[in-house]
């Protein structure tokens, strides 16, 4: 009973959060290690190349700055797939019970994902790694 509960709950809650990531714990030579990643100013770079990309995009849509805040026609509109990605979303989403809500927020993910690949489409990757971020959705209630 508690568990239909919270599956009741869960989904329309989970559904607006666009990215769920598990963080695994780091281990004490990862975080004493002195190798240090990608350093911050490329990221910084790409981000905001990408957020010019973005406001370039919806310049004339009152209200819209960001692939996060796209409505369902913008959606349709700037969230065109290759094929080999529409299969995929369709696979996941059949197999893995998304609500249109989810649908939405993975296209939202995935454009995001295509124009820091440099990409005009949406590929099937970019839906790949979005889809990715949706795994709480059914792993944490269940």
């Amino acid at each position: 009973m508690i568990q239909r509960y919270r599956q009741r709950i869960s989904g329309p809650l989970l559904d607006r959060i666009d990215l769920h990531v598990e963080v695994p714990l780091v281990d004490y030579k990862a975080l004493a290690s002195h190798d240090g990643g990608e350093a911050s100013e490329p990221i910084r770079k790409r981000i905001e190349t990408v957020r010019q990309l973005q406001q370039e995009r919806f310049g004339k849509q009152p209200g819209v700055h960001t692939n996060s805040s796209m409505t369902p026609r913008l959606i349709k509109k700037h969230c065109e797939l290759d094929s080999e990605a529409a299969g995929c979303l369709e696979h996941a989403m059949a197999e893995m019970n998304f609500s249109a809500r989810a649908h939405d927020r993975i296209l939202k993910v995935a454009r995001t994902l295509a124009d820091l690949g440099g990409h005009d489409k949406i590929i099937a990757d970019n839906v790949l790694e979005a889809i990715g971020y949706r795994t709480l959705d059914r792993k944490m209630w269940t």
